[in-house]
């Protein structure tokens, strides 16, 4: 009779459980049931007391997954992205098209927070930060005459000058 050798600690013998595969594909069990349910895996199969059974193609499109949302693809995307990995016929084009795309969002998205960060330290350094109750932070926030689009939107005087204005 053989002896039984020891299954090496590093070995990844598969399928594994759902613990398993979000492990080694870097996330929760529970992200990897919410992939499921928007249809991003196949089904899994699972044992006859229901646990689930992850392969290694499984794992991989899980990383795959992982990498996109860290890159700030929509799952719309991901799901785009992930068809036309699996898809050895594509053309490299398409998947070009939907990275560029998403350059210029994140684009968009950068320039509107510069904006955001600008007209925050423009109001935080017109707040004198002491005792007094004049704070021309408050006033922006409050104020409705305000554009609400960070690309336009520029602070207001503090109350005390817009007071001061207006009476002269």
């Amino acid at each position: 009779m053989p002896a039984h050798q020891p299954v090496p600690k590093n070995a990844q013998n598969w399928p594994v459980v759902i613990g398993e595969a979000a492990r080694r594909a870097g996330v929760s069990p529970r992200m990897v049931r919410h992939y499921e349910s928007l249809g991003l895996l196949p089904p899994v199969h699972r044992t006859d007391s229901g646990y689930r059974q992850y392969t290694q193609a499984d794992v991989h499109a899980l990383r795959f997954i992982r990498r996109g949302r860290d890159l700030g693809f929509s799952m719309e995307e991901i799901a785009t992205l992930l068809g036309l990995w699996q898809d050895q016929d594509r053309a490299s084009s398409q998947v070009k098209v939907i990275a560029q795309k998403h350059i210029t969002a994140l684009t968009e998205r950068i320039a509107a927070m510069q904006s955001m960060q600008r007209t925050l330290q423009t109001l935080v350094h017109c707040c004198h930060g002491d005792d007094r109750p004049d704070c021309p932070i408050l006033d922006d926030l409050a104020s409705a005459d305000t554009d609400l689009s960070p690309m336009h939107h520029e602070p207001i005087a503090p109350a005390s000058r817009r007071k001061a204005s207006a009476a002269a």
